[in-house]
């Protein structure tokens, strides 16, 4: 499977953006969907996991209640809603697939990164 993350961009502080990561291939439904992020300087980290039907999602401790990951199997996309949103955010966001959903870096499939920058 491919993916295509987009939906980056420059917000500022307590504002909301919506990432989008679209699959190519077969069986999207099949794969559970992850949410990564990279500030320059650190290593890549877990944002959000959300499994192959949507009925089991998983959130990092940062981002809970801010983020809302989802997707719509018929479309072959997934998504990342970030709401009130923090200069701490400001990463590049990766979608990642594999067939089990985990926090851990281990994920099968990456799509390219979308860089989020918020300002303070």
């Amino acid at each position: 499977v491919q993916l295509q993350a987009s939906g980056g961009g420059l917000v500022q502080a307590g504002d909301s953006l919506k990432l989008s990561c679209v699959a190519s291939g077969r069986a999207f439904s099949r794969y559970a969907i992850g949410w990564f992020r990279q500030a320059p300087g650190t290593e890549r980290e877990f944002v959000a996991t959300i499994s192959g039907s949507g009925g089991s999602k998983y959130y990092a401790d940062s981002v809970k209640g801010r983020f809302t990951i989802s997707r719509d199997n018929a479309k072959n996309t997934a998504y990342l809603q970030m709401n009130s949103m923090k200069p701490e955010d400001t990463a590049v966001y990766y979608c990642a697939a594999t067939f089990v959903s985990t926090s851990e870096d281990k994920y099968d499939y990456w799509g390219q990164g979308t860089q989020v920058t918020v300002s303070s």
